[in-house]
């Protein structure tokens, strides 16, 4: 039987959905019938409109896409200004006030305590600027990803832009592709370093060359999400960059006449490619979904692939610093500790990339953000910024490494807060611990649940919400999973330690790597030292301890509206509330 998603799905789905949606914005949040709200809620995410979590009705997470992380001249400054006009809810952040911009792991932009009643003028505002929140979120085409500096990388095979771009062209709206069974998570990359991370895509189109056309190979079936990550698989399939919207729409095609639509679990690409196996896929896309006969696979470009590797001698590949490009000007990649910038911040940046550069800033899946066209005799000036200041071009390594999810403040799945947990985690460790000798790049990923929205599983250190009971209470804990990594030779990380009380996650990170220093042979990588050690080993090595660290927030467990709020509790929650900000009155 049908999902009740799939149910709702079948009645208004798609670019349907944006009549209603706008209808409901003009009459009120009180408008939409309350034993309907998961119906809405779950089509309003195809517009891009995540409802927050308990405690916070009538207020909507909005993302806006950003093709493989683009956002071109002007497009900055409107997204500062809707965030400072719209994303301001009734409550403040300790570490980032009460406005402000969140660049995600995929390239695009969330903003945060929108209200129903402001869509549609923030979709006005957006729309005429050339952005969209359309098919952001949804059982659709997600935002494509790729190298961020695609066609501005001195070190490019091909040229993996213009295919990114075609492809948000071809699928976005396109109602053949607006109803799949679940999300559909693309990858467009044409570098060396692999920065696109198509091993963790549902669709990956990764540097190949073939008889001495440089395209692409494909892969499908990647993943992180749950307790159930898988690489993407190789299906012998090489593809001229003329060809790429043709294949890439046969297998979107194949995905949504073949995946499970009556269990949403198992609803995923990773699942249909381990049931069917590639050689199936393979031939299934021939026979029913192209009209061309399919070119096997090509010469594999990536064996210099180091992005997220973890190992010691792939050196900085995440675009952060300052780089040349491969028309002679240069790019600066600022690190955005945990991805949030305010919204002062946001217009700021736009300010530098336009007075510096050519106004265009790209988003990596590093939650950073790339100033790009800075030429040669304007760089001094531009590192000379105050807001380089804050969002360094060269960031100690914990503050470099640093990756977190939206967490309990806002999302309704997760379990433990996580921005401002992981922001005061990588200050801890910077004033505390010794970076190991030789190691520089070190990845440190905090999600608030099993949804791995910080992408946790190819982090060095992953850490993975949960709750446990210290001294007789209720507190939020996480787990502890070591040794993750994309690059050449991609490997999960291993979860060693479970469910560790928050305020004793950053002595067991101390000790950790003070037992590395001392066990490891010569200058190894850290992942190299994971490797060849035991399980059994490894858990031994993690010693979870209290340290001078106090966590403010691992008392909420969820059970409080808003994590930060002076009087936290569920009855302290001032929504739901009108556009105007007035609360809307029980019924009872």
């Amino acid at each position: 039987m049908p999902t009740d998603v799939e149910n709702w799905k079948s009645e208004v789905y798609g670019n349907e959905i944006r009549e209603h949606l706008m209808e409901f914005a003009e009459e009120g949040w009180e408008s939409i019938p309350e034993d309907e709200h998961d119906a809405w809620f779950e089509r309003f995410k195809w517009w891009g409109l995540y409802h927050q979590r308990n405690g916070q009705e009538s207020y909507f997470m909005m993302r806006i896409g950003t093709p493989n992380g683009v956002l071109k001249p002007g497009q900055v400054e409107v997204v500062a200004d809707i965030a400072d006009e719209y994303a301001r809810g009734p409550a403040e952040n300790p570490e980032f006030g009460d406005a402000y911009v969140d660049w995600t792991t995929r390239q695009s932009i969330q903003l945060h305590w929108i209200r129903l009643e402001d869509v549609p003028e923030i979709f006005e505002k957006l729309e005429a600027n050339g952005l969209s929140t359309q098919q952001a979120c949804g059982d659709s085409w997600r935002n494509i990803v790729g190298c961020p500096v695609a066609g501005k990388d001195s070190n490019e095979f091909v040229d993996a832009l213009p295919v990114a771009m075609d492809l948000n062209e071809t699928f976005k709206g396109n109602d053949e592709h607006s109803n799949l069974p679940r999300k559909w998570k693309v990858s467009v990359t044409g570098c060396e370093e692999g920065c696109g991370q198509g091993d963790i895509n549902d669709l990956a189109f990764e540097p190949a060359e073939k008889d001495g056309v440089k395209g692409f190979n494909v892969r499908v079936g990647g993943g992180l999400s749950r307790n159930e990550p898988r690489l993407a698989r190789d299906i012998d399939v090489f593809v001229p960059p003329e060809d790429a919207d043709a294949v890439a729409g046969g297998i979107s095609a194949l995905f949504r006449e073949y995946g499970d639509r009556e269990d949403r679990y198992n609803a995923r690409m990773k699942f249909l490619t381990d049931e069917w196996g590639t050689e199936k896929i393979r031939e299934t896309l021939q026979e029913e979904f192209v009209d061309f006969e399919l070119q096997h696979a090509g010469e594999d470009l990536r064996d210099e692939y180091t992005y997220n590797s973890g190992r010691n001698d792939a050196g900085h590949h995440d675009h952060v610093g300052v780089n040349e490009q491969n028309d002679g000007d240069y790019y600066v990649g600022l690190n955005v500790l945990v991805g949030r910038m305010g919204a002062d911040d946001t217009r700021e940046l736009a300010r530098i990339a336009d007075e510096y550069g050519s106004g265009e800033v790209r988003v990596t899946q590093r939650q950073n953000v790339i100033v790009t066209d800075v030429p040669e005799e304007d760089l001094d000036a531009l590192l000379a910024e105050d807001l380089l200041d804050t969002y360094e071009p060269d960031p100690h390594t914990f503050m470099r490494g640093s990756i977190a999810c939206t967490g309990t403040e806002f999302c309704s799945l997760s379990i433990v807060e996580t921005k401002n947990r992981q922001v005061r985690y990588a200050r801890w460790l910077k004033e505390n611990v010794e970076v190991p000798d030789g190691v520089e790049d070190f990845h440190i990923h905090l999600s608030g649940c099993t949804a791995s929205c910080a992408q946790p599983q190819i982090a060095d250190i992953s850490l993975r919400g949960m709750k446990t009971r210290k001294d007789g209470e209720p507190v939020e804990a996480l787990d502890i999973g070591l040794g993750g990594g994309l690059g050449a030779e991609p490997r999960f990380a291993e979860w060693v330690e479970q469910r560790v009380p928050a305020d004793e996650v950053p002595g067991a990170i101390a000790n950790l790597l003070a037992n590395f220093e001392e066990r490891r042979e010569g200058d190894e990588s850290f992942r190299d030292f994971v490797e060849r050690t035991d399980e059994e080993t490894l858990a031994e090595l993690v010693e979870p301890e209290e340290t001078a660290y106090e966590d403010p927030y691992m008392h909420n467990t969820k059970m409080t509206w808003y994590p930060y709020a002076d009087e936290d509790d569920m009855d302290a929650s001032p929504a739901p509330a009108r556009a105007d900000g007035s609360p809307i009155p029980s019924d009872d």
